[in-house]
């Protein structure tokens, strides 16, 4: 993205996390979730981070939640209270280490605390003489809210301090931590608002913001919050952070059992790894986890950039939301004929896996989500399914957006197109079978083994192809997504079709599936083909070579006849599949020249057909042989047949072969002709 088109963009985010963010943390209303809102905050920081001229002091990233309510009295804090910069990967973490190390202008000791990052409430408590005096919330991070009062009522949280190895509190004593609410506590509470008609929150961490915002602090009570302490302002000494949180326990603060110090970055990613399959067995919600460099010196070094320490990350998991732009609208055509719109996005981490693809069910689906081509949306993975477009955010658009139009005639085969109350469907009836069966066909002729028709139904169903050219499209996130798909098996399917784009011509020519163009006439083609252009390497090559040839063109090859050359000629007339070359050819598939030139003649004139099954070689194979040697190889058995050659499981050729008295060979004596 250029500079013009960054700012354009740092604009629009600028403008909607400000108008989530004062409903979040102000209003307590979650008009997107926190999943979708980290995921703008993240682009714009990385977009800040390309373009560092174009941070402004008004940037979401450059302060701290929102402005304190009006019904609490104003408390300013001693130091400015911060938020983190957030990372969703294991790059992401690398780049933070490495944006660190070039501010400091030195390497670091891989020593990390690791915290869980609890999805709550951030609080200031402030003690004199060991007693609790105040309690505030972050606010702007430099004054928040005074909620002393109900933050009392919080049995976690302790009046008075007690110590075991500190020597002396100190007159003043400021720590830091989160107020949270179990899941338990947010589903009975829900349950009772709910049956007295009220409106139920959205997570726990909205519940617990608007229960420590009630000025009945009896409310409060009643609820039972939670409160994990994870920062010592006041110096006691420590070095560490590990150590604050050693003496914050032993002053009776209650802090997170499952923190740790780690030792490297690949500590933190195990760590992280194994917070996030646990996170489910937790009483309590958390989004990921802070890591923070343990020496407090190089803490301190390391300063603050905008709202956030540069010695400290939340490492966030993988979202079950995110934001992304549909780059483009694709009709896929089904098994039974039904066209579904499917959204072409902008590469996105959801639930763990990269997505390009997001179902759009039906147009009026798209209508009532006022989807455009060009928006940028919320796309959503609930569970093991094919992740869906759930929101668009209006408030990005540019002007340049386009609407997107149901075709008017079937994208497959050009059938007028028929609504079938909220479906369309293609007028043929035979439409979704025949480019089912076609799509088997090119996998087949690709040599892709391992993509079944099991595996062909489900991406049509799920509209994550819409013609042979979208199987090289695929990422491994898009097949993990569906049910019974894990990582690995999505993996070996990418990894297959990825490895087969590269194609022999006369194969590319048999896989298009062009009526009554069989192996044999295929061979023929791409003979005639090379022979008229020498470096025929692209589909595109094919397309202009082929694409001229006339009827009398054609059938100036051998086995040619008027029927045949008049397929060829319509087939490549066809803008349909025209389209579908280019589009083979714009997704990398490259033609390699077929080995065709025979390297003897010893079977120079003599004409062979093959039926059954070779124990020692496949048919193709025993083709190769045959062509190397001069001979020619043919799909039917008539009196100009040399020689049948029969394997396991020989079909009527075998008969017809013995009723014309056409030479039959078994494979052994196939094998000694060949040699």
């Amino acid at each position: 993205m250029d500079k013009i088109a960054a700012k354009q963009r740092i604009a629009k985010l600028k403008k909607a996390i400000d108008k989530y963010r004062y409903a979040y943390h102000v209003l307590d209303k979650s008009l997107i979730s926190d999943e979708a809102l980290d995921a703008l905050k993240k682009e714009l920081f990385d977009l800040e981070q390309l373009y560092p001229d174009l941070v402004t002091s008004d940037s979401p990233t450059q302060r701290v939640a929102g402005q304190p309510l009006k019904g609490f009295k104003k408390v300013a804090h001693e130091t400015r209270m911060l938020s983190f910069n957030d990372a969703f990967s294991e790059q992401d973490m690398h780049d933070w280490i490495k944006r660190l190390e070039n501010y400091l202008g030195r390497e670091i000791k891989k020593d990390f605390y690791c915290e869980l990052k609890m999805d709550g409430l951030a609080i200031e408590l402030v003690y004199e003489d060991g007693i609790l005096i105040q309690a505030s919330t972050r606010g702007d991070g430099t004054i928040g809210e005074d909620i002393t009062q109900n933050v009392r009522t919080i049995e976690s949280i302790p009046l008075k301090l007690g110590s075991v190895n500190v020597a002396k509190i100190p007159k003043r004593l400021i720590a830091r931590g989160e107020i949270f609410l179990n899941k338990k506590e947010f589903a009975r509470i829900n349950k009772e608002i709910e049956k007295k008609g009220g409106k139920i929150y959205a997570n726990p961490r909205n519940l617990a913001a608007g229960t420590v915002r009630q000025l009945d602090s009896k409310i409060v009570a009643s609820r039972k919050l939670d409160s994990f302490q994870y920062s010592l302002v006041t110096d006691l000494g420590q070095k560490t952070h590990e150590q604050e949180h050693q003496i914050l326990h032993e002053l009776g603060f209650k802090t997170n059992p499952h923190n740790k110090l780690v030792d490297s970055l690949a500590g933190v990613f195990k760590f992280h790894t194994d917070q996030g399959k646990s996170r489910e067995k937790l009483s309590y919600e958390i989004d990921g986890i802070v890591v923070i460099v343990n020496d407090n010196k190089a803490y301190e070094a390391g300063g603050v950039i905008g709202k956030a320490p540069r010695a400290a990350i939340a490492y966030k998991f993988s979202p079950k939301e995110a934001t992304t732009t549909v780059e483009d609208i694709n009709i896929q055509v089904g098994r039974t004929g039904a066209l579904t719109p499917v959204a072409l996005l902008r590469p996105v981490q959801v639930g763990g896996i990269t997505i390009t693809h997001a179902t759009l069910h039906n147009y009026d689906e798209i209508q009532r989500l006022g989807v455009r081509i060009g928006d940028t949306v919320v796309v959503s993975r609930a569970g093991d399914v094919i992740p869906q477009v759930t929101k668009v955010l209006n408030e990005m658009r540019t002007g340049k957006e386009k609407e997107f139009r149901m075709p008017h005639v079937c994208p497959v085969d050009g059938s007028k197109i028929i609504k079938d109350g909220v479906a369309y469907r293609c007028g043929n009836k035979n439409c979704g079978a025949r480019h089912r069966e076609s799509l088997y066909h090119f996998v087949g002729a690709f040599g892709m083994d391992g993509l079944g028709p099991k595996i062909i139904d489900r991406l049509l169903d799920e509209g994550l192809i819409s013609d042979a050219a979208d199987l090289f499209t695929l990422q491994k996130g898009d097949i993990a997504a569906l049910e019974r798909f894990g990582e690995k098996s999505a993996e070996n399917v990418v990894e297959e079709i990825e490895s087969r784009k590269k194609i022999r011509l006369d194969r590319f020519i048999m896989a298009l599936g062009i009526l009554h163009v069989g192996e044999e006439t295929a061979r023929l083609l791409a003979e005639k083909a090379a022979g008229v252009k020498s470096f025929v390497t692209r589909p595109n090559d094919v397309l202009e070579v082929l694409g001229n040839m006339s009827d009398e063109d054609l059938q100036q090859i051998s086995d040619i006849g008027p029927a045949v050359a008049q397929s060829i000629v319509e087939y490549f007339r066809d803008k349909r599949h025209q389209d579908l070359i280019k589009k083979l050819d714009k997704v990398g598939v490259q033609i390699e020249a077929a080995k065709l030139t025979a390297k003897s003649l010893k079977l120079k004139a003599k004409i062979f057909v093959l039926t059954g099954t070779l124990e020692s070689m496949s048919r193709g194979e025993a083709k190769d042989k045959i062509r190397a040697l001069g001979g020619e190889v043919s799909e039917s058995v008539s009196k100009m047949t040399d020689y049948v050659v029969v394997g396991a499981g020989p079909g009527s050729k075998a008969e017809k072969a013995k009723k014309l008295g056409v030479k039959i060979l078994d494979e052994k004596s196939f094998l000694t002709l060949t040699e």
